[in-house]
């Protein structure tokens, strides 16, 4: 696959990252837990009332960190733990290019990141618990996933295709070469 032909799409990802702080460099001590939490629908509640404002979550996703199972707003002097329902991000929108025969997935969040699904960019379903429907995810950045939303996972249906894995035959997506089984 000449990956040289989605250049393109790659530097718009890398583009979305630049405004993102260096939080994977910060290790301030932990002030306590703040009461905001996300939701599995990408809503982002704080004290019980759900924040309207897209440029004040915009701000609270560009400043999460993930360790281990926890979530953190983070800056270089303070640490909140919040809680997250699945993932902290939300996938809104997808598009689909085809390039020299091959095709990429290109997926935007409701906090402003591109990512071109890939080997660095897995999706992937995920049970979220016992008796639950999976849930489709999707890498973004550093260690931080996204749910993917109903319509847009409709819209990867659309798309898939069956390859047979380990004698398995399973269904699913690609993107700049990878397979992703989303059965």
């Amino acid at each position: 696959m000449n990956l040289d032909a989605f250049a393109d799409l790659i530097e718009r990802q890398r583009q979305s990252y630049e405004s993102i702080p260096p939080v994977e460099d910060w290790n301030p001590p932990l002030c306590g837990d703040m009461d905001l939490v996300v939701r599995q629908d990408g809503s982002w509640i704080h004290q019980g009332t759900p924040i309207k404002r897209e440029a004040l979550i915009r701000l609270f996703a560009s400043v999460l960190k993930r360790e281990g199972n926890d979530f953190f707003l983070v800056t270089p002097v303070e640490k909140w733990r919040i809680q997250v329902d699945i993932a902290p991000l939300f996938v809104t929108s997808l598009q689909i290019e085809h390039r020299d025969g091959s095709q990429v997935l290109i997926f935007e969040t409701s906090t402003g990141d591109t990512v071109v699904a890939g080997p660095d960019n897995p999706l992937w379903m995920e049970k979220e618990g016992r008796g639950r429907n999976p849930v489709p995810l999707l890498r973004v950045r550093s260690n931080l996933d996204a749910v993917i939303s109903r319509s847009v996972y409709y819209q990867l249906a659309e798309h898939c295709e069956s390859r047979v894995l380990d004698t398995v035959e399973r269904v699913g997506v690609v993107s700049l070469g990878a397979f992703f089984p989303l059965d």
